[in-house]
């Protein structure tokens, strides 16, 4: 959808150009800016969304919880003993 807003606003680049009248002028190329920062806006939106997570993929406070007293476990456990080598 967002490409639609940038060959809207090459169209009304070409027609600014092609133009004969300097009020029309002025009105395409206003139009074109508008189109080519309603491309920019909605390319950067589509992009962070892409980037965003999942919000059922994030971890609840119980499961958090669970998984530092698992890590704070592990650390204060005594090193296993290694057998000697031969």
């Amino acid at each position: 959808m967002h490409w639609l807003f940038l060959l809207m606003a090459i169209g009304c680049m070409f027609m600014a150009v092609r133009t004969t009248s300097t009020g029309l002028m002025v009105v395409l190329l206003l139009a074109a800016l508008g189109l080519f920062v309603a491309w920019f806006m909605a390319r950067a939106s589509r992009r962070l969304g892409e980037m965003s997570r999942d919000p059922s993929m994030m971890i609840d406070p119980a499961e958090l919880r669970r998984l530092r007293e698992l890590a704070e476990a592990r650390r204060n456990a005594p090193p296993p003993s290694e057998p000697p080598t031969p």
